[in-house]
């Protein structure tokens, strides 16, 4: 945008600002760019090409006359808004419409395809294989060409495939990575594939696997094909392409060559070439416990000392050329020379880390400030925050569903809002170089003091909101973590690159940080863990903590506290007493289902483990357990198969407190045994199966670990649940025919729908009102089978699938409706699932239609 400028001259010098008119109508059209880009992401489905490209025209119109009325003042202002909101509508959804054009066909999901292309980003290593995204040249089926999307995102596992994680399905790492072909980044191959349409689990507070996958244009997901009738991939050549990726991973292979200390090289890793998954899990739990985890992947801070380096660097080696050759400061001056230089370098380093929202952030509000000074000019700090926000949304405007995008752009507004007095990036006062060392020393040890406390208050209320957990010891842990990991640890891991024994050096300052991590992580109450709140509540405590941190009287202040009380009080809803809320967690091809009543809660199953180092536990159920502020009293297992057992260690370490009962316990007290009963806030719980004598002298089950599971019935007045794990139509039929009475509400459908569970005698003696199927997206089982849902259908029994709802929640005070968490919370970039079928009378919005 081109600003029409006011001379003014200042300490002898001409400056030129923009007109106030304009400057507040560029203001309107940066934050109505943002609002229109929001309101589009919130879109269910897309509309047509046309109408976005009608929306980009009217946008236009009102632009032109938000510049007629700019002496109109608030006219002027509301055009510019309008014409910012619709720009923003409409570049997103232009864009959007062209993405999903390029949707993989239904039809060649899950055959085997023989792809030509290019590796395209540095792969990651798994235990028990790589992860790696793929640029389609050619693909073929059967010797035919078909369309597949561009970009891919394959796994190389070092055995047969057995499903994707995800879908429980017991990915195999029996064998080394290092079994494995070398894969590099540009790199030519052609490999035998099965893909699939992005899926992934759907529940409450939940990571989206789907829209990080559309947001990197990912068009499909897939595994190389390495079994004996597939055709063999292999190596056509290495190519120049990707050069930028190619060297990240070989600096990514030098640093885990040369420091021993995985956990170390992980971090150093993450440091320089941006690869936050080289971080252990364990290690991110204690970074976000202690408040340092923006520390650990390339920041803005580190981009802007490396922009200042630079930027010294490329000024000096000017001035000195100079010497040499004295037409080089007439031609470029030193001061253009080093800000085009010194960013040009800056934007470098933050492509090579990645280029994640806080570099690229950092990078274009430094050029923007750059690009200022050296015209001698000077904008107000909201419009150069809003400049780079719409910069980066213009980028990728699924960046504003991140939440790295919020706190780096919220911590730097909140900076110059509760100081505005305070210089941008990269700017200096007048009477700095005359200020003695050491005072400029305490003044900055002073600011760093201000500026943490500033942003560790303000944002508390943020953080709840995203992660539903704030550090205590997060001050104390950054005055300490900041000036250590950005003046010593990254100058080191950075330098490294250039002789390795640094990387040494680098590796021991990780492990001296960690230990007073450590320490700091074991203080009681180190970390707050709450409910995550609802957005309204969140902005408002928001609002309160900008309050509290701002230059305002004490009267003021104290209101602003106010505002963020209500997020430490708020906790969400929970059934009445008598009743008890239902809630089928998607672990994809397992089981986890969560019963909570007025005050007390029981998890039945922990999902399945994934791999090695991933289970559901750890990365489904317990992060979900957190963000509803749920505290286990009670915790059934219904049998040892990974797919109902595999997160139990997660579960356990996360509710020490729980109560545990399981079919396969040597502990004879944590049992289930049929005839034990309880009773909370007047719901009933009670084990149906297995009987005492299944159980052997030894504490194991006499019958197949299946036939063993626990089933659990819970009643709350004429409404019920049966949860019967995975036993089969035998265990069936003898528990229809003792209690041939028996009714329920909501039955899990034994064994995922699998044809040797959901026998007619059981379903004819129940009676359910509704089934829901915990299963994977496309699991190799292929539950639910055709034959199972067949007779719910012949008894008219609606049913719900995890891979096409979600989350599948239903209450007993409102047993007409299961409300599936995939069908409220739909996006357009969400996998498209079945067709919608209309509504039947009573059900709401985002409740799930019978099948």
């Amino acid at each position: 945008m081109v600003w029409p400028m006011v001379p003014c001259r200042r300490g002898g010098r001409i400056r030129t600002l923009p007109n106030r008119a304009v400057r507040q109508s560029g203001t309107w059209l940066l934050l109505g760019f943002v609002l229109g880009v929001a309101l589009q992401l919130q879109q269910p489905s897309l509309w047509p090409m046309g109408v976005y490209l009608g929306l980009g025209a009217l946008g236009a119109a009102f632009g032109m006359l938000g510049r007629g009325w700019r002496a109109r003042g608030g006219l002027g202002s509301i055009a510019w808004l309008l014409a910012g909101v619709l720009t923003g509508t409409a570049s997103t959804g232009v864009r959007a419409v062209w993405y999903a054009g390029q949707a993989l066909d239904p039809a060649l999901e899950g055959v085997t395809l023989l792809v030509t292309g290019r590796v395209a980003a540095l792969p990651t290593r798994l235990p028990h294989g790589l992860r790696f995204e793929f640029e389609v040249e050619r693909a073929e089926h059967n010797g035919q060409a078909v369309s597949v999307p561009p970009r891919l995102l394959l796994g190389w596992y070092t055995a047969p495939f057995r499903g994707r994680p995800g879908d429980g399905a017991g990915v195999p790492a029996d064998r080394p990575t290092s079994a494995l072909p070398s894969v590099t980044a540009g790199d030519r191959w052609q490999l035998a594939v099965r893909l699939r349409r992005p899926h992934g689990l759907s529940n409450p507070h939940g990571f989206d696997r789907e829209r990080w996958l559309w947001e990197k244009g990912l068009g499909a997901t897939g595994n190389v094909r390495t079994g004996p009738r597939d055709p063999a991939s292999h190596k056509l050549a290495s190519t120049a392409w990707h050069p930028l990726e190619r060297a990240r991973q070989w600096v990514y292979e030098a640093i885990g060559a040369r420091v021993g200390d995985t956990r170390s090289a992980g971090v150093l890793s993450a440091l320089v070439v941006g690869n936050q998954s080289a971080i252990e899990r364990e290690d991110w739990d204690l970074f976000r416990i202690t408040g340092v985890a923006h520390l650990m992947a390339i920041s803005g801070l580190h981009v802007t000392m490396f922009a200042w380096l630079a930027v010294a660097l490329v000024g000096g080696l000017w001035r000195a050329l100079a010497r040499i050759w004295p037409a080089a400061l007439l031609a470029v001056p030193a001061p253009l020379a080093a800000g085009v230089g010194g960013i040009g370098l800056a934007t470098v380093y933050a492509l090579f880390s990645g280029w994640e929202v806080p570099a690229q952030r950092t990078v274009i509000m430094l050029a923007v400030v750059v690009g200022l000074r050296l015209h001698a000019r000077r904008w107000p700090w909201p419009v150069v925050w809003l400049t780079a926000m719409v910069v980066v949304l213009m980028l990728d405007p699924w960046a504003l569903m991140h939440a790295g995008f919020w706190l780096s752009f919220v911590a730097v507004g909140i900076l110059f809002a509760s100081d505005p007095g305070r210089s941008l990036p990269g700017a200096t006062g007048d009477g700095e170089a005359a200020t003695p060392r050491w005072r400029r020393a305490l003044s900055k040890g002073l600011g760093l003091l201000r500026e943490q406390s500033v942003v560790t208050v303000a944002l508390a209320p943020l953080t709840l909101m995203l992660f539903g957990q704030f550090s205590l010891v997060g001050l104390v842990a950054n005055l300490a973590a900041i000036p250590w990991v950005t003046l010593v640890v990254t100058p080191l891991a950075m330098l490294g690159v250039f002789w390795a024994p640094l990387w040494d050096l680098a590796a021991w300052s990780v492990q001296a940080l960690g230990l007073l991590l450590q320490w700091l992580a074991g203080w009681p109450w180190s970390a707050v863990h709450r409910a995550v709140t609802p957005w309204p509540m969140a902005v408002l405590a928001m609002a309160g903590g900008i309050v509290m941190v701002l230059r305002l009287p004490p009267v003021l202040r104290a209101a602003g506290a106010l505002m963020v009380w209500p997020v430490l009080l708020w906790s969400p809803e929970r059934p009445p007493p008598g009743a008890f809320e239902m809630l089928a967690i998607d672990v994809g091809q397992g089981s986890a289902v969560l019963v909570r009543t007025a005050r007390h809660s029981l998890l039945y199953d922990t999902g399945p483990r994934y791999s090695a180092d991933s289970d559901a536990g750890d990365r489904v159920v317990v992060p979900l357990l957190h963000a509803l502020d749920v505290r286990l009293d009670k915790v059934v297992v219904s049998h040892s198969d990974n797919d109902h057992s595999g997160g139990m260690e997660a579960v356990r370490r996360a509710h020490p407190q729980a109560r545990w009962l399981t079919s396969f316990d040597e502990v004879p007290q944590q049992r289930c045994v049929a005839g034990q009963r309880w009773t909370w806030d007047g719901v009933d719980f009670e084990v149906l199966h297995p009987q005492a004598q299944h159980y052997g002298p030894d504490g194991k089950g006499r019958l197949s670990s299946n036939a063993m599971s626990c089933v659990l019935h819970v009643v709350a007045g004429e409404h019920s649940a049966w949860l019967g794990g995975d036993i089969d139509a035998a265990q069936e039929v003898r528990l229809a025919l003792d209690r041939p009475q028996m009714r329920t509400t909501v039955l899990l459908a034994p064994h995922h729908g699998s044809l040797t569970s959901s026998s007619p005698v059981l379903l004819n003696t129940l009676q359910p009102a509704w089934v829901v199927v915990q299963a994977g997206h496309l699991n190799r089982f292929n539950h639910p089978s055709p034959r199972v849902l067949a007779r719910y259908r012949q008894r008219g029994i609606p049913w719900v699938a995890s891979p096409d709802c979600g989350a599948a929640i239903w209450r007993s005070d409102d047993p007409e409706h299961m409300h599936c968490h995939r069908h409220a919370q739909r996006r357009y970039w969400h996998h498209p699932g079945p067709p919608a079928l209309p509504l039947r009378p009573g059900l709401a919005p985002g409740t799930e239609e019978p099948h």
